[in-house]
């Protein structure tokens, strides 16, 4: 465990702390948070949304935290979950004509595009065509280079169905890119 997240989880766990060990709680993970959930709900207002209930809700529950993981896998879960949740709504929300296609051509600009946006926005697309639990291991992976025993501590998956999940969306991106990308 990083000496930082010794001081975070020692300020946590004091009342008279706990404001100051949330603030940098919040300073040493909010960008990389934001960031794991920005590629798995694509919307950036959304993400800081979603990035914003996941710190109140470790602040809320940091009595559960039981430091047998370290902080950020603690914290990696509960912003995984959260974006899963927003995920869901939207899935519910969504009018039925409209698809993942949809959604991601209202996020890209109607100017015309670099090639490595292109290739970026294809990227993005791909990964979103995949099934979730591919996309959630392919991000953390591919994005976080978390070590498959890391992903494996916070979606509580089996190491080798992670590797499974990881090349099969890997294999499905390529098949998506070499479709999609007209040189």
């Amino acid at each position: 465990m990083k000496t930082n997240d010794v001081e975070i989880i020692a300020l946590m766990q004091n009342p008279r702390t706990l404001e100051k060990g949330t603030r940098a709680m919040m300073d040493a993970y909010q960008s990389r948070l934001y960031w794991h959930i920005r590629r798995i709900v694509v919307d950036g207002n959304l993400a800081q949304d979603t990035t914003q209930e996941t710190f109140i809700k470790a602040y809320q529950n940091f009595h559960q935290f039981k430091n047998d993981s370290q902080l950020y896998t603690w914290l990696y879960r509960i912003a995984t979950n959260e974006a899963l949740q927003q995920i869901n709504k939207l899935k519910k929300m969504q009018k039925t004509d409209e698809d993942p296609d949809y959604y991601m051509q209202n996020l890209v600009a109607d100017n015309a595009v670099s090639d490595a946006e292109e290739i970026q926005i294809i990227l993005q697309k791909a990964i979103q065509s995949l099934p979730e639990k591919q996309k959630l291991v392919f991000t953390m992976r591919y994005y976080d280079d978390l070590p498959y025993e890391e992903i494996s501590k916070i979606v509580d998956m089996s190491v080798g169905t992670l590797k499974t999940n990881y090349h099969y969306a890997k294999q499905k991106i390529e098949e998506y890119i070499k479709a999609n990308y007209e040189k």
